[in-house]
Order: C-alpha cells, then structure tokens, then sequence
C-alpha cells in the first residue's frame, strides 16, 4: 500500500467571543447598551424630567391663584395686627381725641397734648417693670400724653409691643405691684411725658398718681396720671380712689381694642402678606 505525503494546511484560528460576533463593526457598547438603546433612555428621561416640571408648575399655579384657606387669612390678620406699631403712624395709634365717661354718666373727650419720639423699652418705664418688658422680649414703648376735657388731669399712655400675644399676656401678668411711696409718685409705672407750652408740661414722674394696665393682643398698654398743676403725690392730702383718674383706663382700653382688633385681610393691598 502506497503512502501519500501529507499536505500543508494553515493553522486553524480560535473562534471569537460570543460577545463580540455580535457586535456590528464600528458600534462600540458602553455598559452593555448600544448607541441607539442609550438615545432611547435619554429620551424616557428627558420625558420624566419634563413632566415632573410641568407638574410642579401646574401645583404651583394652583396654589398661587387659588382663594387662601381660613388658617391663611388668620395667620394674616394676627401678622398686621402684630405690624401696626412699626406701620400705623403714630396719629392713629393715638388719635387727637378719645372719648371717656365721667361720674354722672355722660361723655367727654381727652385731647393729646403730644407724642414722645422716644421708644426704647429701658427709658419708658421705671427698672422693675423695664426687666419684665425685657424678659418678655419688648420691642419698643410708644408714649403720648392726654388732658382731660377740663385740662386738671393728664395721663401719659404707654404701648409697649411684643412679638406675640401670649408674651404680652405673660409680661403683663409679671408687672410688679406699685409701692407705697408718695413722696416719689406712684412707682414702679409708666413715665409720664411732658410737652412744653401744653397742658402736660408739668406733668413730671414725681406727679405720678395712679397706674393702670390692660392688653390687646401682642399689645400692652398702660398708664399714668396726675394733675396738670404738676403738684406732687405727697401734696395730695389723702387719696380719692376711682376719682379723678378714671380716665386713663379707659383711655388704654380704647388704645389697646383699636390696635388688637383684627380687620378682615385684603391679600391685593401691599399691605397685607397672605
């Protein structure tokens, strides 16, 4: 039997990943996604984002145009009333004139004699109530001074703003008693304020005879009184209570119920914040 030479044959080559005889020529893969998988998902994307913002707007524009609930316009109205001491000016907070009842049961009218410019916390009222205003967090004390309508009694009127009504409930729960010291005026109180070339220009702390305290809201308002002569406490031989300073409660009262009282909110005034 005859032998046939063996025939050269080239080498055989290895066959190729899996991975890459599915690859088309010159799409390289990022992550296992091709070029148009990865534009598919920029689109979804895309998508998602835009409608994510086009319902943020469309609540956004709900909840801006829509009316303002109940709580809101609460929430307003205790905002303006908490404003007014920085954005009524000073002749409203204290009108020229304020009506009060007198004995017999008729009206009267005290007029103000001036508006003190001062308004820190510390100078408005004597140290023992000064620390109670400071410990309640005062922002100012806003003064004015009224005669009577015979012009023999004054009262110094005092507003003394808080951020809050229950710091101002809490500081005029706190205001210490008056001493019993006549020869220096009723004290610790309200500092009278004096306006020359009036009927209170006289009108000095040693004549300080009675004080008085109410609240209205975030407000507290008190009061001292005294005789337009200026003469001083220990000068008056005995003591007439109710008489003749029964005015100046109800001065304060009038005071504090036009500042606390809340007015129904205008949210397209620039003046409210709803």
């Amino acid at each position: 039997m005859a032998f046939l030479p063996p025939v050269d044959r080239p080498p055989a080559q290895p066959s190729p990943p899996a991975a890459a005889q599915s690859e088309a020529p010159g799409r390289p893969t990022v992550l296992g996604l091709h070029g148009r998988q990865w534009m598919v998902v920029a689109v979804v994307v895309a998508g998602c984002y835009l409608a994510a913002t086009a319902v943020a707007l469309v609540g956004a524009w709900t909840t801006l145009n829509r009316p303002p609930t109940n709580a809101e316009l609460q929430r307003a109205a205790g905002a303006e009333v908490a404003r007014r001491w920085q954005a009524w000016p000073a002749q409203r907070i204290f009108p020229e004139r304020l009506p009060y009842r007198v004995r017999a049961g008729r009206s009267e009218f005290a007029s103000r004699q001036g508006i003190s410019s001062a308004t820190e916390c510390d100078t408005a009222v004597d140290e023992e109530i000064a620390a109670v205003l400071r410990r309640h967090g005062c922002r100012a004390v806003l003064r004015a001074t009224y005669a009577d309508q015979l012009e023999g009694v004054v009262v110094t009127v005092g507003v003394v703003a808080f951020d809050d009504a229950w710091r101002a409930d809490r500081a005029l729960r706190e205001l210490p008693a008056p001493l019993p010291d006549r020869s220096r005026g009723v004290r610790p109180a309200l500092r009278a304020a004096a306006f020359p070339g009036t009927a209170a220009a006289r009108f000095t702390d040693g004549a300080r005879q009675d004080r008085s305290s109410d609240r209205g809201g975030p407000y507290v308002v008190l009061t001292t009184s005294g005789h337009a002569d200026g003469r001083p406490a220990a000068a008056v031989a005995k003591d007439r209570p109710g008489a003749p300073f029964a005015l100046a409660p109800q001065l304060g009262r009038h005071i504090a119920k036009a500042l606390s009282t809340q007015a129904l909110p205008d949210c397209s005034s620039r003046e409210w914040r709803c």
